[in-house]
């Protein structure tokens, strides 16, 4: 799959679930919602960077396996989970096929295939920034707001301390996914001719 294709999947995914919160009359309402999500924000930093490969910008081996990780915990902790929580139907059913299935699976191979992959151990911690501070961020809007995007953010009806252990074992699955992410890329980095 090309990185034009792929852009182009995640932006109709992205405007489905913009249409499907027709309850949320007005535009910036709706984008405010969707802003409370990691799938968006991940999927969304994801298309910009298909975009931006299509213009020719050449993205690093530890970017892209940074955004392998991210993309892939969508649909992991998506379809281990929430999916069953949060069915959806209709145009939202669409969305959610293409934010938490289609984009992962997809640019999974678009890596496997295309990405570089030199990629140094000590380029692990690096990948969890980007859920480190989506995290923060979730909290600070939770706290503020009282919405939180998340059962297992949900500090309000978890607590602090419940929370906490919930993130303390999601960024160490984290950090396992991307010692693996690591490790297979070194292999396909061994293993390719020349």
């Amino acid at each position: 799959m090309t990185a034009f294709a792929l852009a182009i999947i995640g932006l109709a995914a992205l405007r489905a679930q913009f249409d499907a919160l027709i309850a949320v009359p007005l535009a910036a309402d709706r984008i405010w919602a969707m802003a409370a999500y990691f799938t968006i924000l991940t999927n969304a930093l994801l298309v910009v960077h298909l975009l931006a490969i299509t213009k020719g910008w050449q993205m690093s081996a530890s970017r892209a396996a940074g955004l392998l990780l991210a993309i892939s915990a969508v649909g992991i902790i998506y379809h281990a989970l929430l999916g069953n929580q949060f069915p959806t139907d209709g145009l939202g059913w669409w969305a959610d096929l293409g934010l938490h299935t289609v984009m992962p699976l997809g640019y999974t191979l678009w890596w496997l295939g295309f990405a570089p992959k030199a990629l140094p151990w000590r380029d692990v911690p690096h990948w969890l920034i980007w859920p480190v501070i989506y995290t923060g961020y979730a909290l600070i809007r939770g706290h503020l707001t009282g919405q939180w995007p998340y059962p297992f953010l949900n500090a309000d009806s978890l607590g602090w301390a419940h929370v906490a252990r919930n993130l303390g074992v999601l960024l160490g699955a984290l950090g396992l996914l991307g010692l693996g992410i690591a490790a297979l890329a070194r292999i396909l980095h061994s293993a390719k001719p020349g």
